[in-house]
């Protein structure tokens, strides 16, 4: 018989209030994406098909099949897998639509595609989540000991994305001149207040962040260089044009960590794995993205 990992075993140290400032900021920046939104924006995906549907199928459907794969070969610790399986089940981050902009890639098809894949999550991350983690042995085992209600995670989802997406878009319908205004201020405070978070997080398991950051950082930076080749190979394949391939790379590479981390709290008590690799994302994905926008930025 295999020797547990401590991963699977530990629990971060999380208070009630931390999470209600982790939901916080997540509420906010949801409402802060919808600000941006307008009807038009779903028009868009209608008039331009091809680029919208290879995004969904690469953000839905080949990531999480890759993330298995990936997992099936690396064979991480069953919290650590379900962390990498969940990553992959949230919608695209919410900034992807400055990442886009900045890499001189297709804005309007990125705003599109965070609008509807954080409105489709509320169905899709449970579903996704709960298939892709049963298809492997491990974290299978894993969640029919946790006894997840797969009904309260839809319920959270629908919570947290889906009514500050509505609030947000009926805000910029019937409030236009607030919008302007309120859309400067919410967005980089909704992200000072995440990234408190984060900061928090680290500092009440510092030890533990020490002792795993190294192994676990390896299998953060395979899983993100597998989510931006899944969007750019997609682009390629599909024959997009090159704003258009930047914006599937970044949608794809860029997750909403956020969502990941109020579900673990919520429904796994902090569970090591699951939650380091999480937050790990959360920064990492940060610097991947911003690093290959710039590039792309400073090649045009």
């Amino acid at each position: 018989m295999s020797t547990p990992n401590p991963l699977d075993s530990i629990r971060l140290n999380f208070s009630q209030n931390d999470l209600i400032l982790l939901n916080l900021a997540l509420a906010l920046i949801m409402y802060g994406v919808a600000l941006d939104l307008k009807w038009e924006d779903f028009r868009y995906l209608i008039k331009n098909p091809k680029g919208f549907v290879l995004g969904i199928f690469s953000q839905f459907l080949l990531l999480p099949l890759l993330t298995w794969a990936l997992i099936s070969i690396i064979q991480p610790p069953p919290s650590v897998a379900l962390g990498m399986f969940l990553v992959a089940a949230c919608p695209g981050g919410n900034v992807s639509n400055f990442l886009s902009s900045l890499a001189k890639g297709n804005t309007a098809l990125s705003v599109s595609l965070t609008a509807f894949s954080s409105v489709i999550s509320i169905f899709s991350t449970p579903l996704n989540f709960a298939l892709w983690a049963g298809f492997y042995g491990p974290t299978s085992l894993l969640l029919r000991e946790i006894s997840l209600d797969i009904w309260d995670v839809f319920f959270t989802v629908a919570i947290i994305l889906g009514v500050p997406l509505i609030f947000g878009i009926l805000t910029r319908q019937k409030f236009p001149r607030f919008t302007e205004k309120a859309s400067k201020i919410l967005k980089p405070l909704s992200i000072l207040i995440f990234a408190a978070f984060i900061g928090l997080a680290f500092a009440g398991n510092f030890d533990i962040f020490i002792q795993y950051i190294g192994l676990i950082f390896f299998w953060v930076l395979a899983h993100n260089f597998i989510a931006l080749s899944a969007g750019f190979l997609t682009g390629k394949v599909g024959r997009l044009p090159l704003a258009d391939v930047k914006t599937l790379t970044i949608e794809t590479g860029i997750q909403n960590s956020g969502l990941g981390l109020v579900l673990i709290f919520t429904y796994f008590e902090g569970l090591g794995g699951m939650a380091i690799i999480t937050a790990l994302w959360g920064i990492w994905h940060l610097i991947s993205g911003m690093t290959i926008a710039s590039l792309w930025k400073l090649r045009q």
